[in-house]
């Protein structure tokens, strides 16, 4: 088993070509956004993809944005879903990253939702990972382990930079949750939060390496689960971002990092982790 990089176009200012020139340079295998919604951004991207060779990940978001109106119906969700994935049939994804549904909705409903959502997916043979993402269903560690209980057809995107926040502490406290949605989880975002946010400002800064060795405790029970279902490949996404999850400077709105830097910072530091992972379970 090895392990694939995608390289998120969250925050990316640089042109597309240009963007994707850099992921395959740093090692990365593919790209990882949101389905174009023109022509010409699905132009852009498969000649992206194809001049450097890489693979691609999309991304559907319901509800009208990342945090979704709070009043919109599981219908309305799971039309925009619909919508997404006949659209990004086209770019043939390795897999599509959702992020749906709302958290306040009652756990019926939620079960019910993430059950026709998923086969509105299998339907189109389109693999669906369900991220855990604040302000959604999956949005705490108790909630996503009693639905992926109930529905063992699930696969998830684990971000569980996103827990920590609604927890308010790291998450190798719940290794019991992780424990038990980690045959579910088929794809990790690697994005390294602490107990009063979802990103730390540098996951190099010595303060934060508690943050980031919690992180990667969870991130090995989820390879050891890949490689218990007979995966070739274990798939991550280094997410650093802007929109607030970026510190930025009082006054000044000076960012105290630069997101592509520590994004390759990511990259790397996981290849070795894993690559030492690998070494120490054939030992």
């Amino acid at each position: 088993m090895n392990l694939q990089l995608y390289r998120s176009l969250w925050g990316v200012q640089v042109p597309l070509l240009q963007g994707a020139e850099e992921a395959a340079a740093a090692g990365f295998h593919g790209l990882e956004s949101r389905v174009p919604e023109t022509e010409q951004d699905w132009l852009a991207l498969e000649e992206a993809l194809a001049r450097h060779k890489l693979r691609w990940n999309g991304e559907i978001v319901t509800g009208g944005d990342y945090v979704p109106a709070r009043h919109a119906t599981p219908e309305q969700h799971l039309q925009e879903l619909e919508r997404g994935l006949d659209a990004c049939l086209r770019g043939r994804p390795d897999r599509v990253n959702c992020i749906i549904g709302l958290d306040a909705w009652d756990f019926a409903t939620a079960r019910d939702f993430l059950a026709q959502a998923h086969e509105l997916g299998e339907a189109r043979g389109i693999r669906l990972c369900f991220e855990t993402h604040r302000s959604r269903i999956l949005f705490n560690p108790w909630v996503t382990a009693a639905l992926v209980k109930a529905l063992p057809q699930l696969r998830l995107t684990a971000d569980i930079s996103h827990w920590c926040v609604v927890a308010e502490r790291l998450m190798d406290t719940e290794m019991d949750v992780i424990r038990a949605i980690a045959p579910q989880v088929h794809h990790v975002h690697a994005r390294v939060g602490y107990d009063q946010g979802p990103q730390v400002p540098h996951p190099a800064a010595p303060e934060y390496q508690h943050c980031l060795l919690s992180h990667q405790r969870c991130w090995e029970i989820f390879w050891q689960a890949a490689r218990e279902r007979g995966d070739t490949a274990a798939t991550m996404t280094p997410e650093f971002g802007p929109d607030g999850y970026l510190h930025r400077l009082p006054f000044t709105d000076v960012p105290v990092a630069d997101l592509w830097q520590i994004n390759r910072w990511m990259a790397a530091t996981e290849q070795t982790h894993f690559h030492h992972w690998q070494a120490g379970h054939r030992a």
